[in-house]
């Protein structure tokens, strides 16, 4: 479920255009993601010393009606840990659900998880079709835009840590939303 609604949601532009085909990068990805699924970690190389770290990334799946009631689940979010909290790394909901107050209520459901509570940093494609969607949903949990990279829209949340502040403007080069 997770591959298709990200190969989806990659071929309108709301992941890596990439991950849409059988790309050796795209294997390599959903490798490193479904080894992610089964033990709770991501294996990265840490850009500034170069060294391989496990990073934690709980999951969750989405059903529109709270439970899994024997149908497959329509959404799925995986977190990333940051110092001192977690991003929203990877959400996704099936395109036929888009509308109707589910993209809402899948945030709902997914910042109301442990992780969710101690999510402090959102990044969308800036080239997505749902990205003025997006944005708009992030308002009432408080994540407002803090820059853009050429690819990407970074958000905070209000009351982040100094530390992961300080962390996405050293990302950003501080440079502000392009609107």
């Amino acid at each position: 479920m997770l591959r298709s609604l990200i190969r989806q949601g990659a071929s309108e532009g709301s992941f890596d255009r990439a991950l849409a085909a059988d790309t050796p990068g795209a294997i390599e990805f959903f490798a490193k993601l479904k080894r992610a699924l089964v033990s709770g970690y991501f294996v990265e190389e840490d850009p500034k010393t170069g060294r391989v770290e496990a990073v934690a990334v709980p999951g969750y799946v989405f059903w529109p009606d709270g439970r899994n009631t024997g149908t497959p689940p329509v959404g799925f979010g995986l977190f990333r840990a940051l110092e001192g909290g977690y991003e929203l790394w990877l959400a996704g909901l099936e395109i036929e659900r888009r509308g109707g107050g589910h993209g809402k209520a899948l945030l709902e459901a997914l910042l109301g998880t442990p992780p969710g509570k101690k999510t402090w940093v959102v990044r969308i494609p800036r080239g997505s079709r749902y990205a003025a969607a997006v944005q708009h949903l992030l308002k009432p949990f408080e994540f407002a835009p803090a820059g853009d990279t050429a690819q990407l829209r970074w958000f905070l949340r209000r009351g982040a840590p100094a530390a992961v502040a300080v962390r996405v403007n050293s990302a950003l080069g501080a440079h502000p939303p392009v609107n």
